[in-house]
């Protein structure tokens, strides 16, 4: 069942990921978009939506410190254990709650205003699911590690490893068997919230408005109103010279 799990479902998921993107990417274009709901409600998502994303932000920063950076390289700048676990547990908790109360002001908007619960597709449902259950069990991973409810388990020296060996196609998925289940149903859900993504709105995080940086300007000419109230009105379009 390690096996499984942690040697062959992460790059399953990688390939369904890659190939959901591709496949949408060609045959659904328009299908593209976050769905935005925001005609329908803006109070509630002007809160919850800049807590949610900046949150994300910040939590996709820190895994990528604590999975992707070596415990030797933070050694080597002089950054201690204690010290090193002290800014993750902060910052992380910090930004996990962030998001966590985010993802619950527009989880609460979208199954209590009408018009954006009508407007809520099937695949949110699990979406949700998934994104309440990784944040959720993220948060009380890290709790349960910090107050030594684990033991004296380093996810540096268990996950971490684990992680880093995917990129090598040698998955050591033994150090995820011994791992707590708190990390591994989070891991879990991680995995499952990555393979929802081609087939639900999440899809939009691969987007990036490049285009608009190198749009020309748009111009803007402002008419005397004297002369277009003594203007005679004429209908259709009006040459406009250059």
């Amino acid at each position: 069942m390690d096996l499984i799990l942690w040697g062959v479902f992460p790059y399953v998921v990688v390939v369904l990921l890659l190939a959901g993107l591709i496949w949408r990417a060609r045959y659904d274009k328009f299908g593209w978009t976050t769905h935005s709901t925001q005609v329908h409600e803006s109070r509630l998502l002007r809160i919850g939506s800049p807590l949610f994303h900046f949150g994300m932000a910040f939590v996709v920063v820190g895994h990528v410190v604590g999975l992707l950076i070596p415990k030797t390289w933070t050694d080597a700048v002089g950054l201690s254990d204690h010290t090193y676990h002290l800014l993750a547990v902060t910052t992380g908790s910090v930004a996990g709650l962030a998001a966590a109360a985010g993802i619950g002001i527009l989880v609460y908007r979208r199954f209590t205003v009408p018009a954006v619960k009508q407007a809520t597709l099937r695949s949110d449902h699990l979406m949700y699911t998934f994104l309440l259950g990784a944040m959720v069990l993220g948060i009380v991973a890290t709790l349960l590690n910090s107050t030594g409810a684990t033991g004296d388990y380093n996810y540096r020296e268990g996950v971490s490893l684990w992680f880093r060996s995917l990129f090598t196609f040698q998955p050591d998925y033994a150090l995820m068997g011994q791992a707590p289940l708190a990390f591994q149903l989070h891991v879990l859900f991680g995995l499952g919230l990555f393979l929802l993504i081609p087939f639900s709105r999440l899809v939009h995080m691969f987007s990036a408005p490049l285009k608009y940086l190198f749009r020309p300007y748009v111009v803007y000419r402002r008419r005397d109103p004297q002369q277009l109230a003594h203007r005679p009105a004429r209908r259709g379009w009006e040459k406009v010279g250059s």
